[in-house]
């Protein structure tokens, strides 16, 4: 498998897992979704949060980054300035822009070559400094922290009594046959 093909592989194993963590989520009254939970980012809406507002501060550098540019459409939507930032007060107010971004991103990644992710990525981290990374890297860090993100809001729900069920990227890889 290249590493195109496996970002073609995460992409949509990334929509996929978002959508049943939100209808997960959405079993649980408003109240305990914004719960301290005593997690990194505090609930599980806040970790929800923090994975949208740092999808969107990633894809702002995509966005602007030459040989990428007008390929990502963040019109529209938050320009987050940390990965703290608040994109929306409750679930039903941030699953429209999470399923926004999944979709953008699966159509992002399906129109990639090997050229791009093979190249340099420059782009400046919040605290302004300067960073020079190939593109592949990168996708690399925004689907694992995604999943890293994911995992504790997958025990977050479970402590609240909630199975999100099957999470492994086995369930979408293809039997070679």
């Amino acid at each position: 498998m290249s590493s195109l093909d496996h970002f073609r592989l995460m992409a949509p194993y990334n929509a996929w897992m978002n959508t049943r963590l939100y209808v997960a989520a959405e079993r649980l009254t408003a109240d305990e979704i914004a719960r301290d939970r005593g997690a990194f980012f505090g609930s599980i809406l806040g970790t929800l949060n923090h994975l949208v507002a740092s999808d969107l501060i990633w894809f702002g550098r995509l966005a602007n980054h030459p040989p990428l540019s007008g390929r990502i459409n963040l019109a529209g939507l938050p320009e987050p300035t940390s990965v703290r930032f608040t994109v929306a007060d409750d679930l039903a107010g941030l699953r429209p822009t999470r399923e926004r971004l999944d979709r953008m991103i699966v159509g992002f990644v399906d129109g990639l070559t090997e050229a791009d992710i093979g190249g340099v990525f420059d782009y400046r981290r919040t605290d302004g400094t300067r960073q020079r990374k190939v593109l592949s890297s990168v996708l690399s860090h925004i689907f694992n922290h995604q999943t890293h993100h994911r995992g504790q809001v997958t025990t977050l729900l479970f402590q609240a009594g909630i199975d999100v069920g099957v999470t492994d990227l086995l369930a979408l890889i293809p039997d070679a046959g």
